[in-house]
């Protein structure tokens, strides 16, 4: 299922999920600014991020906001401690706003 695709039958079902964008990309990534991804609550996943590499990450900050019902911004690039860990490898910079859907 798409991201779109995804959204829509939370919306239509009134279920908890995170709406996940890509904010700004500097240097290599695998998906540009504008890229989307939708988290349910119950765990389902439609759409990328970036093919992999930080999913994981972004998919813990999603439970998070589902728990907080507050959004975030989050920062990922080769520079910082975390992206070796998360797999981002790639030698770019990734922002990424991860914001809890209310209906």
């Amino acid at each position: 299922m798409n991201w779109i695709s995804a959204l829509q039958r939370l919306r239509r079902e009134r279920l908890p999920g995170v709406l996940v964008t890509i904010t700004d990309v500097r240097g290599h990534a695998p998906r540009d600014a504008g890229t989307k991804m939708v988290v349910s609550e119950g765990g389902s996943m439609a759409g990328s991020v970036s093919g992999g590499c930080i999913e994981g990450a972004v998919f813990d900050a999603c439970q998070q906001a589902l728990k907080t019902g507050q959004g975030r911004l989050l920062h990922f690039g080769v520079a910082d401690d975390d992206a070796w860990d998360v797999g981002l490898a790639c030698g770019g910079v990734i922002d990424v706003f991860v914001e809890p859907l209310s209906w």
